[in-house]
């Protein structure tokens, strides 16, 4: 689930370590405080790309000042709280939270005061950016996602959503809210006053924000903005236009696999939930155990502001998810009426763009806030951006859906396949692959997706014309016509960022002539989703311990992009210099494998990685030998050799923990690092919460996970904070209890939120 999630990563990466009076201060961007600022989009962009490549093309301002010397206080919810919710929170020995309560809403608003005690600072930030308040506690630097909250008009949507809600799901994002409050109140020290009270429609903002990011909204909205001099003008929209965006780019990770007892050694059936997130913010697992007396046991990862698990198991039933692709943003161009620069023409008629005013309080320095002003516009298409090519439309899929909570507490409390497939026809989640298992022994894949059914003739891929509502899509493909795969006589269905045309092997895929180019479902197979069918695929009794295995392989298949990157250096004439022909005799020798102890890795791995996701017909051999030599002098100069341990290259840090690492980019046991200037390569995204189940012949299950760092996402002086790291290198698990007599047995702690503070 991952690649996509661009805008609260970076727009918020600065929550992790850094209070309010850490933002930066853009007084000196004016010449006074009743500067008219005047900056277009180009201006910004350039702005985006060298601080951090993201929205930064948003934040376009206007004019106003808002001088405040005081801050308003958290309020006093404390004692409230504790008399409208009873919550136990029981912390084993790795620090994983147990929530208990009477009533499911205890255990979220126990959840959230647990969350809290982890990581305060990002759950705050995840609410103050679906509310379009992160400029005014982080400054400047924050402000285009408060733009984009108004463009799409987030506060709208769930203020018309929040009352269609069940009573049960708006009772439980209550008592979340309230579990922030109460945390905030006990740690004013802490707590950002600009976001309390805390309320239940925060909550749904959060996935109402945070779910287009997934499939790529800010990128779109960049790419609109860019001001490619060789994309000065464009032609007429009804005719074929060149593609100027890509929105089928490969996500970097998440594994799924579910076995039936028809693939297993001893008639038991697997699940395993591996999504691939980065391993610190806002969009970072979260390991919880929720238990209440209404039928909630649910195990699993969430992340921050999410009052339900969005992937894991209960006793009877278990699913992961992976991000798919298909298309779900369209970009329309729309012709503008010379005479009349608000109106544009829709079935040979101009009609007027809506048009409102964005505030965006920017904070500067200390109290001193500014609140700059800004036009957003509105067609009968969606959003509309007036960039340096035109003026476009943006429609996507889902605007107005705010059932995502819905959904998913659904399939938390569901007891079987079809009441959780029941929950899954919500179509609330406009994307997401999901694989399914359970303690009957049905296994299950979906192609989960709000795809939208569009008119035949247009390439979709490409601007569409606005001017016409041929092209106005309404209706969605309906979910039984969805790619998916029930009980397969292979016993097995795998998803790796993958294709749902190869989820199994045999006849029973779903068949690509099936579904209509216009639905933009991707062709392309992973390293990982080859190796999965590799390795399930000629295995027709799979044990635990080869389960294990397979999920923790560490090969590229010889058909994945990478082993074709190698080839083609490998036929390469000789180079021209010594240090480069040495690099390919090594090349030449090395398995493709990620071993930890493996000596050819560093080298494939150091010239080749940035490699992985690019198209392969745009990479020269040039490139790759040029990237080649680079790595062999990075090796040299910190090694003295281009034969060194993989592991000694491959790091995970953690404050002063130090490991070494096998895996790799598009393994299933990925890792993606970064490089630290010194030769290694720090691993920051991949293998990041890893929950594996089992459902016995009998349809008891059982369970093992492992964090890459630890329950302590954020805070840095609990023991909790990289205390799983060293399982996590080893590729080992720890258990998973469910049972309050097995939880007491490794208990730390117990406490009712507020009771763990000194008197």
């Amino acid at each position: 689930m991952v690649r996509r999630y661009g805008l609260i990563e970076n727009c918020t990466a600065k929550l992790q370590n850094a209070r309010p009076s850490s933002a930066p201060c853009i007084r000196n961007h004016y010449s006074s405080p009743c500067l008219l600022l005047l900056a277009d989009f180009s201006f910004i962009y350039r702005l985006m790309k060298t601080k951090t490549s993201l929205l930064f093309v948003l934040a376009l301002v206007g004019i106003g000042l808002v001088w405040r010397f005081t801050t308003p206080s958290v309020p006093p919810t404390t004692q409230m709280s504790q008399s409208l919710y009873d919550a136990r929170i029981l912390r084993d020995e790795w620090g994983v939270p147990h929530i208990f309560g009477k009533t499911d809403a205890d255990v979220a608003y126990g959840l959230a005061y647990a969350h809290a005690e982890d990581d305060f600072e990002t759950l705050q930030g995840v609410l103050l950016a679906a509310r379009g308040k992160l400029a005014s506690v982080y400054g400047k630097d924050a402000a285009p996602n408060d733009y984009m909250v108004q463009l799409l008009r987030i506060g709208e949507v769930v203020e018309a959503g929040y009352p269609q809600l069940s009573a049960e799901v708006r009772a439980l994002c209550e008592a979340y809210a309230a579990g922030m409050n109460h945390y905030a109140a006990l740690h004013r020290d802490l707590a950002h006053a600009e976001l309390y009270p805390v309320t239940g429609k925060d909550l749904v903002a959060g996935f109402v924000h945070k779910v287009p990011l997934f499939f790529g909204i800010d990128k779109t909205l960049i790419k609109l903005l860019e001001p490619d001099t060789q994309r000065t003008t464009l032609p007429p929209p009804a005719t074929s236009v060149k593609r100027f965006f890509d929105l089928t780019s490969q996500p970097i990770g998440s594994n799924t696999f579910s076995l039936s007892p028809r693939r297993t050694a001893d008639r038991s059936t697997w699940l395993a939930v591996n999504s691939h997130q980065p391993w610190e913010g806002p969009v970072a697992w979260y390991e919880v155990h929720l238990h209440s007396d209404e039928g909630w046991n649910m195990v699993g990862g969430l992340l921050p502001g999410a009052p339900v698990v969005l992937h894991g198991h209960n006793r009877r039933l278990g699913w992961a998810h992976t991000v798919n692709t298909p298309d779900l943003v369209d970009v329309y161009q729309l012709e503008i009426n010379p005479q009349n620069p608000k109106q544009y023409r829709f079935d040979h008629t101009w009609r007027d763009l809506e048009v409102r005013e964005a505030a965006l309080e920017v904070k500067l320095l200390g109290p001193i806030k500014w609140t700059f002003k800004r036009e957003v516009l509105w067609s009968v298409h969606g959003p509309v951006i007036v960039g340096p090519h035109g003026t476009f439309a943006l429609r996507f899929a889902g605007f107005g859906e705010v059932r995502h909570i819905e959904q998913w507490y659904r399939m938390n409390k569901a007891r079987n396949f079809e009441e959780w497939k029941a929950a899954m026809r919500l179509n609330a989640l406009p994307m997401f692959n999901t694989g399914y298992a359970d303690s009957a022994g049905n296994i299950f894949y979906l192609y989960n997706g709000r795809i939208p059914l569009r008119a035949r003739g247009y390439d979709w891929q490409y601007l569409v014309p606005g001017d016409t509502s041929a092209t106005l899509w309404r209706d969605y493909l309906p979910f039984e016509q969805l790619p998916q795969v029930t009980n397969p006589a292979t016993g097995f269905v795998q998803n790796c960022n993958s294709s749902p045309f190869q989820t199994t092997s045999g006849s029973e895929n779903p068949q690509p002539k099936d579904y209509a180019a216009e639905l933009g479902i991707e062709t392309f197979m992973t390293n990982r989703a080859l190796r999965a069918l590799e390795l399930f695929g000629s295995d027709s009794s799979i044990t635990a311990e080869e389960f294990f295995d397979y999920k923790y392989d560490m090969t590229y298949s010889e058909h994945a992009p990478i082993a074709r990157l190698v080839h083609q250096a490998l036929t390469a004439a000789p180079a021209q210099d010594s240090l480069t022909n040495a690099a390919l005799t090594i090349l030449r020798a090395w398995d493709l494998r990620t071993d930890p102890e493996n000596m050819q890795t560093a080298l494939a791995m150091l010239a080749f990685r940035t490699f992985v996701d690019d198209d392969m017909a745009s990479i020269t051999t040039n490139m790759l030998l040029d990237s080649l030599r680079q790595a062999a002098h990075v090796l040299v100069e910190n090694y003295g050799s281009l034969e060194v341990e993989w592991q000694k290259v491959n790091r995970l840090r953690r404050g002063e923990v130090d490991l070494g690492l096998g895996g790799g980019p598009d393994i299933l046991h990925a890792v993606y690092g970064k490089p630290d200037g010194k030769g290694h390569l720090i691993g920051y995204l991949g293998d990041s919460y890893v929950l594996l189940v089992n459902w016995d012949a009998a349809g008891k299950v059982h369970s093992q996970s492992i964090h890459v760092y630890g329950s302590a996402t954020a805070n840095k002086l609990s023991k909790h904070y990289a205390d799983q790291a060293p399982l996590f290198v080893e590729r080992k698990l720890k258990p998973v209890w469910m049972e309050e007599t097995e939880i007491r047995a490794h208990l730390e702690k117990e406490y009712r939120p507020g009771e763990e503070l000194p008197k």
